[in-house]
């Protein structure tokens, strides 16, 4: 079938070349970083940022000046105690923009054409694939002999894919957090598409994990709790 065709091709290509998106260039840049800390932070002042970035507030103050004057941050007024208000800034709907990669509309066209012409099975029979060879790779650069290395390196893998994640220790386990996903439009039509990070999860870290927050269904981020 041509769309099967379609699909690998689009797979391939960004498996190629790092499988960086279009928007890694942006979000190695200090803007960038703010676009990120301020996604993961939901809102933050000139300060906050700073300390994150280990830059000044004055130069957080010029980046966040070109960031809402291109409508990608607004700013309101805070009173955090007895001190003055504070600034705090947060991202616009906008922004979203710069988390969405063209592929993303290309994968949801195509998952659709095939859903109706060869049905559900057929994208499931896709997505098992897909998950089964990624977690094959992941398997193979992640080395790490204990759970929290083999989660810390999958950390950094998802990070070298464009997903701005992190992880922190809970009780009894790991909690995995996932600030954006470029598939996040496509996941509300073809829910298939998470079936590749949890089959990952499964056998890269072991142990039970649950997903708890989902951005494709209004959440401010993907979250999954691994106990062990």
């Amino acid at each position: 079938m041509p769309f099967f065709a379609i699909l690998a091709a689009m797979i391939q290509a960004q498996r190629a070349g790092g499988s960086l998106p279009l928007h890694t260039s942006f979000f190695r840049t200090t803007r960038g970083k703010i676009v990120e800390e301020l996604r993961r932070r939901h809102s933050a002042s000139a300060v906050d940022l700073a300390h994150d970035l280990g830059l000044t507030p004055n130069a957080i103050r010029q980046q966040l000046v070109v960031l809402e004057r291109d409508g990608f941050v607004t700013e309101r007024s805070v009173r955090r105690g007895p001190t003055k208000p504070t600034l705090e800034f947060s991202l616009t709907a906008q922004a979203e923009q710069l988390f969405t990669q063209p592929y993303d509309r290309m994968l949801r066209a195509v998952l659709t054409e095939v859903r109706e012409q060869e049905g559900s099975q057929a994208i499931a029979r896709i997505f098992e694939a897909i998950a089964k060879r990624t977690a094959r790779s992941a398997r193979e650069h992640i080395a790490a002999p204990t759970p929290q290395g083999k989660m810390a390196g999958l950390t950094e893998l998802l990070r070298r894919k464009g997903v701005n994640a992190e992880y922190n220790l809970i009780d009894g386990g790991l909690e995995l957090h996932e600030h954006n996903c470029p598939y996040a439009n496509v996941v509300k039509e073809h829910p298939e598409v998470c079936s590749v990070i949890h089959r990952v999860l499964d056998e890269t870290i072991g142990g039970t994990h649950v997903q708890t927050e989902s951005l494709a269904t209004g959440g401010t981020e993907c979250r999954f709790e691994v106990k062990l």
